[in-house]
């Protein structure tokens, strides 16, 4: 259920009082008792679901919207809970609400950097990267929760074909698409411009495409960033390779702010999440958007 301050629990309370929903899975939630009754009591809804209680929120003074290493520590539980229940096979796929970063590092794990680094620690996947999933674009980042300075030493040929291949990999698998046509985007302004405006699509991304090519089809690029979203939108491609967070992010949540989902590439099981964090400014209130989750 994610972080117990932030939505998570409400999102799941409102996503699971859709019956065309909870009709699709044997739905389990991973929680604490306490925080979920608060939710359906505060919303009015009464879903049916099986919950996993791990009781482990404190109940003294809890407050909707609040950084606290207590969080942030259930928060993990419940995700180390669901690894273990995933590798008896007991279930088939994971779908995570969202965690403070702040409140999970406060509590101890000072090398958190995000659910999908955490589990394939968790998971020991050594190749693995995030998708984003929408109706008519997905998007595979090569690097992703880092400043922006630091993305152009974080593009090397190995990391972008990584990804072209992770993306390749799981458009088969997961979408069954045949034969994949994906698009990789250049770092800088026109794809360099041939080296007028930097040369790291000489020096790695044109290097990089040409060495996934010799086992994958159908990989263009480097594409300018200003126009590939636009040509995949369109349908000349089925995915895109994006170098950075917010390059894939700003026109993916313009896009489908409400409806995307971030998938994770490479793990033993299906990982899914919203598209959106914690929202601590809304959380408690009733009018968290319940719509990325149930997608």
């Amino acid at each position: 259920m994610g972080d117990p301050s932030g939505i998570g629990p409400e999102i799941i309370v409102k996503a699971l009082s859709d019956k065309h929903i909870s009709r699709l899975a044997n739905i389990t939630v991973i929680g604490d008792y306490f925080i979920i009754e608060k939710s359906k009591k505060d919303l009015g809804l009464k879903p049916e679901f099986s919950l996993l209680d791990l009781s482990n929120v404190p109940r003294n003074n809890f407050s909707y919207g609040q950084h606290q290493p207590s969080f942030g520590r259930a928060a993990v539980e419940y995700i180390d809970r669901a690894v273990t229940i995933l590798k008896k096979g007991e279930a088939d796929a994971l779908v995570t609400a969202p965690i403070n970063k702040a409140s999970v590092r406060s509590a101890g794990f000072n090398d958190f950097e995000g659910h999908t680094e955490y589990l394939a620690a968790k998971t020991d996947t050594k190749e693995f990267a995030m998708m984003f999933v929408g109706k008519k674009l997905k998007i595979t980042l090569v690097t992703r929760h880092i400043a922006l300075r630091d993305v152009p030493g974080a593009v090397s040929i190995g990391s972008v074909c990584k990804t072209i291949r992770l993306t390749h990999e799981h458009l088969i698998k997961f979408f069954h698409i045949a034969d994949p046509k994906i698009a990789v985007a250049g770092l800088n302004p026109h794809a360099g411009d041939s080296g007028l405006f930097g040369d790291e699509e000489d020096k790695v991304i044109i290097p990089a495409i040409e060495k996934a090519s010799s086992t994958i089809k159908n990989i263009y690029g480097p594409v300018s960033a200003d126009a590939v979203f636009y040509e995949a939108l369109k349908g000349k491609f089925d995915a895109i390779v994006a170098m950075y967070h917010d390059q894939a992010l700003a026109p993916f949540k313009t896009l489908y702010f409400r409806s995307g989902v971030n998938l994770t590439l490479g793990l033993p099981f299906i990982r899914t999440s919203p598209d959106h964090g914690t929202a601590f400014d809304i959380a408690g209130k009733g009018i968290a958007d319940p719509a990325s989750i149930k997608e």
